[in-house]
This record gives structure tokens, sequence and C-alpha cells, in this order.
């Protein structure tokens, strides 16, 4: 019986993956490093802002010596791309909302605490979100499990007994490797990733039912 749900926040409850992605693409534009679309995609989707760093700095390595040198430049990208639109993916709050009436639900992200408080606070989901775990909370990141076991220790519940809604190739892995069960959305238009480690696949959050996912899961 699932007893808690947990949610990745970029590509799961605000449509910001793309734009991380353009934004680390433009951060590094302006040190005359050019990245394409299809590396980028595979340096950020999924992982933890630290090891998308990591992975960045691997190949150009005097661009930004540092974490915090990227900080300004990356926040100013993202927050220009991000007041352009409507981030909200609207079927996943709703189900959220709809979850947290009766379980404890609870954020797992590869952001940073500071991002996250700011995602939650926008999405206006505070009263319903337990606690969050941002990559400051643990080590390594996605696909490793230790978020979801963190997460599943603060709850006092077996790992066996919640389950993981994501968006990534990265965060499913975790999520499975973890013990959980795992809904990964994929909605139409993103990027191709492979989700086929998870328990169920949906297009739209607001179509998970539990009593017919648990069901299935039999």
């Amino acid at each position: 019986m699932i007893k808690a749900f947990l949610f990745d926040l970029d590509g799961t409850l605000q449509d910001t993956e793309v734009l991380y992605v353009k934004a680390w693409q433009r951060a590094y534009q302006d040190r005359d490093c050019l990245v394409s679309r299809d590396e980028a995609c595979e340096y950020v989707y999924g992982r933890a802002k630290d090891d998308v760093y990591e992975l960045f700095r691997s190949r150009f390595p005097q661009a930004y010596p540092d974490m915090e040198s990227i900080e300004e430049p990356l926040a100013r990208h993202f927050n220009a791309l991000r007041d352009m639109q409507d981030i909200r993916i609207s079927g996943s709050i709703e189900l959220l909302d709809r979850l947290a009436e009766k379980y404890p639900v609870a954020i797992v992200s590869g952001n940073s605490r500071r991002e996250i408080s700011e995602a939650i606070t926008m999405l206006d989901i505070g009263a319903k979100v337990a606690f969050f775990l941002g990559c400051e909370d643990y080590s390594p990141g996605k696909p490793d499990p230790a978020c979801f076991l963190l997460a599943a220790q603060r709850l006092h519940i077996p790992s066996s007994q919640c389950l993981v809604f994501e968006d990534s190739e990265a965060g499913v892995r975790a999520a499975k490797e973890a013990g959980m069960m795992c809904i990964a959305l994929n909605r139409p238009g993103t990027p191709n990733r492979d989700l086929s480690q998870a328990d169920h696949i949906l297009a739209d959050l607001a179509e998970y039912d539990p009593i017919v996912h648990s069901q299935r899961a039999k």
C-alpha cells in the first residue's frame, strides 16, 4: 500500500527543464563556449545542479572555475526565460493538491533549496508540501537513489510504500533503485527519454488514480 508521494520539480511540476537547458547554453555562450541543444539536454535533464556543472566544467574547464562563478549568469538567463511564459504544469499541480488531502507529499529535486523554495511559492503549494529536499541535502545526485532513500527516512515510511513522480531517465532509475514505485510523466513535445523502467507512463499526471494504478501494480 502506498502511504506517501514524492514529486520531482523540474519537468514534473513546472515546465523548466528546457529553460535550464537554454540558460546553461547561454551562460556558456557568454564565454564563447558553444554547446548544442542535444548536448545540453544530455547534460541537464534529470541531473542535480552540481552534477550538471561538473559535466560542463569537464568540457570547458576555464569558462567558470567554480560553481559560484556561474550562479549569477545562470540565474539571470533562467529568470529572463521564465518571465516570458507560464511554467506551471497544471495537471501535476492538480494531482499534488488532490493527494495532499490524504497523504504526505514531498518534493525531491536536484535544484538548490533556494530555487525549490521560490518554485513552491510561485506554484502556491507551500501548504501542501510536508518538506522538500534539494541538492545540498544529499549526495550523489540522481540516478543514485540517495535522495529518495533520505525522503523515505524523513517520512518514517518504508521505501516500498513510497511512490515517485518523475520525468527523467535519471529520476526514474533513482526511484526504482530506491525500491519505490515510479510513475513517469512524458508530456507531448518533450525530448525523448528512456522511461522504460517506470511502472507506468502518463502524458498528464492528472490521469493518475491511486486505486487503479495500485491494482495494476499487483
